[in-house]
């Protein structure tokens, strides 16, 4: 027995990292282990005899906390708690304490056994720690532009911060206990998306993607989510980290941002197709004009031959369709010559209502409503209303079972970067809707591009909403196409408005007689045709071949009537060459022709140009504005050239001096 007690004596006495000791029953201070001495700092002849109370600091003294320590100790045998106490130097250090009652074989009361442990660095670690979670909460509280939310291993939400009620809209206690599975839409929850987002956070340790998100009213917004896998150092799943940002504006900027560079490229696009078409065109124009030139001189000829004038009139149909071929591929390509003036949209949209009721069919409700007030617009007449019937034509193929064809005029003005436009203005907006069958999403980036057609081979060239877009933009506005699958198409031309009212332009009287006209021309098959529809009017031609050339001739000894000259010609080109003649001989009347008018060849002024090719009438009429003086006359009336030509001398002789 006194070895047992020895051998446990020698046991506590070796303990150095609990404070171990006896108290009688009173509380005084009986035994001092090496434990007790190195964290209390005392040696066992300064305290044994001493009251334990001396550990407590004076605030528990004066509260009786060591009396109620061993009352407690003494009535239910042990007394367990932490709190602060006092080494002998004076320093405080963090104590968990626990207090057992002795008792001796008779139950009697014999005293305590008490073990103290200094846990002050641990205490201070779970402080640091609760501090630090207690920051983090309050940092994850105060972020507002992120949703960061817990979600258990299941998906449920266990956290919310005030991104999340800010983003989402639901308050914590609407939604922590909730799967998080409701803030997605109804396909991605029918998909599946949910659990593949978990599964893959599982599997690969993080989770991101962007999608459809669901607020708590109902609406939805663009998000950008990360889930990351949470595990303890075991590496069990404990759950997963949520952060979910809204995104919406900055992915409708991206998209904003896209279709601006898709304009951009469309346009590029557009203006490479329109240089290609432009190009191919001009030269076209060139061989329906020796075509055309050339059966219209031979069925002039032909009145005793049937069968010749039969074959001149086929030829000239040939070259009339040809010629409106082009006429579309430079509409398209902005490379034609428009004659604009003042024209009236409600007398353009009577007159296409009086042409159209006969081409569509009975099936075919049409409806033309323009403003009383509507502006009138600058434009070239006879393009417009191409431009018109061409919509029209498409609408009716796109309603093979009937439906409503609409026109409608109106007033428009605009702020740049309406409607995606770069216009700024006053425009007219025409618009042309049916009830069609409307066309795919996918193919209304194409629709003005030359020769597409959704319609079956042999039904349409492809070429009239191209020569619409050519028109409209050529003629300084643009146009807009919207269609909905099922519903119908609706395309707007906005029109520049003009400054003046329209006004109606009595036709010259036609001339007959012989004027002595310089022509130039640089392609001598077409010179040659060019002279003998001239010739066939009954004037004196002299061609040349390049505007140097002309210039010569001009100032040379025989005097000219007018310059017929050609625009786009190698070295000097017709404008270059009107322009020096102007200098020159200020009152020489200048007309030109051209198959392709390109936007540097312009005129600075409002010389009268001809499209290629070039019909009799048309020349005649030209010529005779041109060398007729103001003469009140119908179309038609026959005026002597010769004493015209009298009228103008002095003056040309006068020019030349």
């Amino acid at each position: 027995m006194k070895e047992s007690e020895r051998r446990f004596r020698l046991l506590v006495q070796g303990v150095v990292d609990y404070s171990m000791f006896m108290l009688d029953p009173s509380g005084l201070v009986v035994n001092w282990n090496q434990g007790a001495e190195r964290i209390k700092g005392y040696r066992a002849e300064e305290i044994v005899g001493r009251h334990f109370s001396t550990f407590y600091t004076k605030e528990d003294r004066a509260s009786g906390l060591p009396f109620r320590a061993l009352e407690t100790a003494g009535r239910e045998g042990r007394f367990e708690g932490e709190g602060w106490r006092v080494r002998k130097d004076g320093s405080r250090f963090w104590a968990s304490v626990v207090l057992d009652a002795i008792h001796d074989e008779t139950g009697a009361l014999i005293g305590f056994a008490k073990i103290t442990r200094d846990i002050t660095e641990r205490i201070a670690a779970q402080n640091a720690l609760r501090d630090s979670e207690r920051q983090f909460r309050l940092l994850i509280g105060g972020v507002v532009d992120y949703a960061l939310i817990m979600l258990d291993p299941n998906g449920v939400v266990t956290s919310w911060n005030s991104g999340a009620e800010r983003i989402k809209g639901y308050r914590p206690p609407e939604i922590i206990g909730q799967h998080f599975s409701r803030f997605y839409t109804d396909q991605d929850r029918a998909a599946g998306v949910p659990a593949a987002a978990l599964y893959t956070a599982t599997t690969e340790g993080r989770y991101e993607a962007e999608g459809w998100r669901v607020r708590k009213d109902g609406n939805l917004f663009w998000a950008s989510v990360v889930v990351d896998a949470i595990r303890d150092d075991s590496g069990v799943l404990v759950g997963f980290a949520k952060i979910t940002r809204d995104i919406t504006e900055r992915r409708e900027a991206q998209r904003a941002l896209q279709e601006a560079n898709e304009r951009l490229a469309h346009s590029q696009k557009m203006d490479a197709l329109g240089q290609l078409t432009g190009g191919i065109a001009h030269d076209f124009n060139n061989l329906l004009t020796i075509i055309s030139g050339q059966a219209q001189i031979m069925r002039r000829h032909a009145r005793e031959n049937p069968g010749a004038l039969r074959a001149a009139e086929a030829i000239e149909k040939a070259a009339a369709r040809g010629e409106a071929l082009t006429r579309r591929l430079l509409a398209f390509s902005r490379s034609q010559h428009l004659q604009p003036e003042v024209v009236d949209v409600a007398a353009i949209g009577a007159s296409l209502e009086t042409i159209l009721s006969g081409a569509l069919t009975g099936t075919i409700e049409l409806e033309v409503s323009v403003e009383p007030d509507v502006w009138p617009v600058m434009v070239d007449a006879a393009e417009f209303e191409l431009a018109l019937v061409n919509l029209a034509i498409n609408a009716r193929d796109a309603m093979p079972k009937g439906g409503r064809l609409s026109l409608t005029a109106q007033n428009a003005t605009l702020v740049r970067g309406d409607h995606g436009l770069g216009l700024a203005g006053e425009f007219v907006a025409v618009t042309m809707a049916d009830t069609g069958i409307g066309i795919p999403a996918d193919l209304l980036p194409k629709v003005f591009e030359p020769f597409f057609t959704t319609k079956p081979p042999g039904k349409g060239t492809g070429l009239g909403l191209a020569q619409t877009y050519g028109f409209a933009h050529q003629s300084g506005g643009a146009v807009t196409l919207a269609s909905d699958i099922g519903h119908g198409t609706r395309v707007t031309l906005y029109l520049p408005r003009a400054g003046a009212p329209a006004e109606s332009a009595a036709e010259p009287a036609v001339m007959s007689g012989s004027a002595r006209v310089l022509v130039v021309e640089d392609n001598p098959d077409v010179a040659v045709v060019s002279a003998r529809m001239l010739e066939e009017l009954g004037h004196r031609v002299h061609v040349v071949h390049s505007g140097e050339a002309a210039l010569v001739a001009l100032d040379g000894e025989h005097p000219f009537d007018l310059v017929f000259t050609d625009v786009v010609m190698a070295g000097m080109d017709g404008i270059a060459l009107a322009n020096a003649v102007r200098d020159r001989h200020p009152s020489m009347p200048i007309l030109l022709t051209s198959g392709y008018t390109r936007s540097e060849t312009q005129p600075r002024e409002n010389w009268p140009i001809l499209r290629k090719p070039i019909g009799l009438a048309e020349l005649a009429r030209a010529v005779t504005r041109l060398l007729s003086p103001p003469v009140e006359g119908a179309s038609g009336t026959l005026v002597d050239l010769a004493a015209v030509k009298k009228a103008r001398a002095p003056q040309r002789d006068q020019a030349e001096s």
